[in-house]
């Protein structure tokens, strides 16, 4: 197994994960990646330089909406919100990931030995 650092996300994978991070309730940044970094036992760490613009780009595209708030340690934060629309891409996305993680993981455990020419 890789290391995590060793581990890459696929190109689209972090927008549905943030949207995930945020289907549990509004986050600033520091929260979501700390949330994804929990749930992975430290599989994924999200540095900053690829957090903060796949949240602008949610945001752009009208997945999620930002506001000024204190953070936990009264720090001003940005605070993110899952959208209806990004509810519905977060839907959308989920599936075809379940699809495609099932799908792979036939192919990672099979015994059947492939009919190679």
């Amino acid at each position: 197994m890789p290391a995590p650092e060793t581990l890459e996300l696929l190109q689209g994978t972090l927008d549905v994960l943030i949207l995930k991070a945020l289907s549990w309730g509004p986050a600033h940044g520091y929260g979501v990646a700390r949330w994804l970094q929990h749930v992975t036992d430290d599989a994924l760490r999200i540095e900053e330089g690829s957090l903060y613009p796949a949240l602008h780009r949610l945001e752009k595209r009208g997945c999620v909406e930002a506001r000024w708030g204190l953070s936990e340690n009264n720090r001003r934060a940005k605070f993110y919100r899952i959208t209806a629309r990004g509810r519905q891409q977060l839907r959308q996305e989920a599936g075809s990931w379940s699809a495609f993680a099932a799908a792979v993981g036939k192919v990672l455990t099979t015994t059947e030995r492939p009919a190679l020419a």
